[in-house]
């Protein structure tokens, strides 16, 4: 299990980072970090960057069944 240290120091070391990488790299449940990040950004520590996909024009494309939202990342980084 991480804590919020280990969070912030592996994002420190790569930058930014997916929910899911960090939940992969630290072996903690994606609801935990899920959480815990939402602490991060609550306490001014973390920053949520949204990154929307330039291959969905329309909103429709075939590699995103359920529409354009589906296409969008989100990224994690420390402020």
């Amino acid at each position: 299990m991480a804590s919020l240290i280990e969070v912030r120091d592996l994002l420190a070391l790569q930058g930014r980072m997916e929910a899911q990488q960090l939940s992969a790299a630290l072996h903690t449940p994606r609801a935990m970090i899920d959480a815990m990040l939402d602490r991060m950004e609550a306490m001014g520590k973390a920053v949520r960057i949204q990154e929307e996909a330039t291959g969905c024009l329309t909103g429709s494309c075939k590699q995103c069944p359920e529409g354009k939202s589906a296409c969008s990342r989100e990224w994690w980084a420390l402020r």
